[in-house]
């Protein structure tokens, strides 16, 4: 299995654990052969992937080869902060905390190259012109590992259409300046052009950087999940592995299929709960937004049940910049860019203060603990209820995805996990992919 690629799944399929571990014992039993590896790094992502399945894979391959290969393990954080020892336990079962390798998105990098002015210029249509640079995790090119796995749910995603494979790399443990870029070349393109596609200019621009300047350094091969939710169940509908595009590509063409949902008429009114466990920013809780945008009707709704949000960025100094400019749509965002130094270094939050606009579309209600604070999340740009209250109207328990009606007979969406999928009407998507 030197080259060749494992290809499992389909819309009916459900993969129980011992199938599962089955399969990786193959798949990266033959890995281990065939490269003659006695050090593995694997690369999962962190607890905000918690119905990833990612977790379990990374458990099973720490117990199942740790005893003869020396096995480490470096979530792809991005931007976002460190696990802590509950989180690791959550995502990683019985895998240690101390086990962890932080990834620090500001340090311990090397710079590989660069996808240059005129590349980024074709690819966003001269939108954005600036050379976006290719740094590393310096520890999957230091000759330290002879074998990087890369493990993950593919899933549409807002900045590239679709997560993971090399952006798992890339951005997982790479640097600010891939960070920022990839992440503004996004916003600039339009994420609703974007969203559930294979092919977007961030996909090019991140697989393109992979194949010229992270391949010749690092052996890194792909371990991909798709996950459906099944009335409250996490389904692993298809398994895929390899080191080229192939496994993403079917991984993909799976997950449109089973995690884009298209609606005939456009929601006047959605409820999206972001789980505790997973989501404690509006960084990773926008996701109620970026997930929900193309299903929501002009003057809709949206209101988001946020019991555990905290903060605006994972970051300190991205948490300031979203707390001084606001999701305040796209004008105004690149107006700031260009007024303020900082919001210019760091294109990430940029790009997060774009899509987390509704562009006043529609109107949007963060339902959050009173430590929060109502003032700063209306300065965010953002309607505020306590969660307190809204759950009062929006009791989750009981409730499944789809439409529902309050105690009082007004119909709402409800979507219990917007990380797990996409929300569109037909005729925006169809439109948005022309």
């Amino acid at each position: 299995m030197k080259t060749g690629n494992y290809s499992r799944g389909s819309t009916s399929e459900n993969i129980d654990r011992a199938e599962l571990q089955s399969a990786l014992d193959t798949i990266v039993g033959g890995w281990l052969a065939d490269d003659q590896v006695g050090r593995i790094l694997l690369v999962p992502p962190d607890h905000t992937r918690l119905h990833s399945q990612a977790g379990a894979i990374t458990e099973y391959l720490w117990k199942r080869f740790g005893e003869t290969v020396q096995v480490d393990i470096m979530p792809a954080l991005g931007t976002h902060k460190a696990m802590n020892a509950e989180e690791c336990r959550l995502m990683f079962g019985a895998i240690p905390h101390g086990e962890l390798i932080e990834h620090r998105w500001r340090e311990e990098l090397v710079q590989l190259g660069e996808v240059s002015s005129e590349e980024m210029s074709q690819l966003s249509g001269g939108r954005f012109c600036e050379p976006m640079q290719v740094e590393l995790n310096q520890r999957l090119v230091s000759g330290d590992y002879d074998l990087i796995i890369s493990i993950g749910q593919v899933v549409p995603h807002e900045v590239i259409g679709f997560a993971n494979y090399t952006k798992n790399i890339c951005i997982g443990v790479g640097g600010s300046g891939m960070i920022h870029k990839s992440h503004f070349l996004g916003a600039v393109c339009g994420m609703e052009s974007m969203m559930g596609r294979a092919d977007t200019p961030v996909r090019r621009a991140i697989d393109g950087a992979f194949e010229r300047f992270v391949k010749p350094h690092a052996n890194v091969k792909f371990l991909l999940t798709v996950v459906e939710e099944c009335d409250g169940v996490q389904t692993l509908r298809g398994l895929y592995a390899g080191q080229d595009r192939q496994c993403f590509e079917e991984a993909a063409a799976l997950s449109q299929a089973v995690n884009v949902t298209l609606l005939d008429e456009p929601l006047e009114r959605a409820v999206v709960y972001l789980d505790p466990s997973e989501f404690a920013s509006t960084w990773l809780g926008n996701k109620a937004i970026y997930r929900t945008r193309m299903a929501m009707a002009d003057e809709g709704e949206l209101i988001v049940l946020a019991p555990a949000v905290q903060m605006f960025g994972e970051d300190a100094t991205i948490d300031q910049l979203v707390r001084k400019h606001g999701y305040c749509g796209t004008p105004a965002t690149l107006a700031a860019v260009k007024s303020d130094s900082e919001l210019a270094a760091n294109l990430s939050a940029a790009a997060h203060l774009i899509h987390g606009s509704s562009e006043g579309r529609f109107s949007i209600t963060y339902c959050v603990p009173d430590e929060m604070g109502q003032a700063a999340i209306e300065a965010a740009g953002f309607q505020y209820r306590s969660f307190a209250d809204a759950i009062t109207e929006f009791p989750i328990e009981g409730l499944a995805d789809g439409w529902q009606k309050t105690a009082a007979g007004k119909p709402f969406y409800f979507i219990r996990n917007p990380a797990l999928g996409l929300w569109a009407t037909r005729s925006r998507f169809d439109s948005s992919g022309n």
